[in-house]
């Protein structure tokens, strides 16, 4: 048997703090709640945790881990240790690419009145 990396996919995820008053959810996580695929065991309790209904079964997160949205859709929990050693931010080149299409268009336009 060999040996295996994953390939290098883009996910999303966010970071479930438990709190009542937690605002980063992503409308995938609401949407997941709706329609009862996520659920809340000890809700209104510090000792809250967050259920999420997987092909495995249901998996538990505990406050502080993340909320991952993997590449079918499918949501699972991880532990901030794991997370931290697997993932990495992804940078949004879309915002690189703009700075540089306005870089470029003000060197031409600088370039047309020194012409």
């Amino acid at each position: 048997m060999g040996k295996y990396r994953k390939k290098p996919v883009v996910i999303e995820v966010f970071k479930w703090t438990g709190d009542r008053t937690q605002i980063e959810d992503p409308s995938w996580m609401v949407e997941a709640i709706k329609n009862n695929t996520v659920f809340f065991k000890g809700n209104l309790t510090e000792d809250v945790n967050l259920c999420i209904k997987t092909l495995e079964g249901t998996m538990t997160a505990d406050r502080g881990d993340y909320i991952i949205k993997g590449i079918n859709g499918e949501l699972y929990p991880c532990k901030p240790d794991i997370f931290e050693k697997t993932y990495e931010p992804v940078i949004d080149v879309s915002a690189h690419e703009t700075i540089v299409e306005k870089t470029v268009e003000a060197i031409n336009n600088i370039n047309k009145l020194n012409n």
